[in-house]
């Protein structure tokens, strides 16, 4: 797939599904934007510079809390001033609280609506500019199932879920006429952590019951959908919402 020399932003790429995806990136020969807020953060996100370093990829760590519109501009200048422009944005970074309808507040629901939903918004805003410069790019949105699934966890990260995709189904139509597009990926169940931990073979039946293909996903599954959707290859591929989810929703 046609991605070296490209440059990505990847937020929330210190960790889980984000580390994944910039990752599978680099591996392809992009540049990489590394995302983070939290300060407890830094070493993930040195972790995933380093990891970069040894496959021979080239990154840079830009800290950035994505609800605030200056810390996210100066993030974008920071990172096209060293490798040239931006041709890739990966929304990743989100908050997921699992409180329930009468658990949320207004804090609650205003924290989770400003970085899942409010942050992407903003993020597509500060990258556009360099990519209209370019005639074309990028801009892949992290989604849920469960923006289309309902569920009994958390209401208002399935209403921030569904508003990204309103989000991308909009914007793909907007920015068509400058050679970007515009998708999501839903993501099921993703393991993050204890990767290498083998399955118990009673957890292997459990999962083969919820989950046909015997697993629950990870993020390098994740990152190899992303890398195609980044391709020149997927350049007829906007406004789009893909499942992946190995099949679960189906059961």
């Amino acid at each position: 797939m046609s991605l070296a020399g490209k440059i990505a932003l990847v937020t929330g790429s210190g960790t889980g599904i984000g580390k994944g995806i910039a990752l599978e990136l680099a591996k392809r020969g992009v540049k990489i934007g590394i995302n983070y807020n939290s300060a407890d953060s830094d070493a993930d996100a040195r972790d995933t510079m380093q990891r970069i370093k040894e496959i021979g990829g080239e990154s840079l760590i830009v800290k950035a809390d994505v609800t605030n519109r200056s810390e996210i501009d100066h993030m974008v200048q920071e990172l096209s001033a060293c490798f040239g422009g931006i041709d890739i944005l990966v929304n990743n970074a989100a908050l997921q609280l699992n409180y329930t309808l009468f658990q949320h507040d207004e804090d609650t629901y205003d924290r989770e609506m400003n970085v899942n939903l409010k942050g992407y918004w903003q993020c597509m805003q500060a990258v556009i500019p360099f990519m209209k410069a370019r005639q074309r790019g990028r801009i892949i949105n992290i989604c849920s199932v469960h923006g289309t699934r309902p569920t009994d966890f958390d209401t208002v990260y399935s209403m921030t879920k569904g508003g990204v995709k309103m989000l991308v189904r909009e914007s793909a139509i907007e920015l068509a006429k400058y050679g970007i597009t515009v998708n999501s990926i839903e993501p099921g169940a993703i393991k993050v952590r204890r990767l290498d931990e083998p399955e118990k073979e009673e957890d292997r039946r459990h999962l083969i019951r919820k989950f046909p293909l015997g697993r629950t996903g990870r993020p390098h599954d994740i990152g190899h959908l992303i890398c195609y959707i980044a391709s020149d290859e997927a350049e007829f591929l906007s406004g789009a919402s893909i499942r992946m989810d190995g099949a679960s929703m189906l059961l």
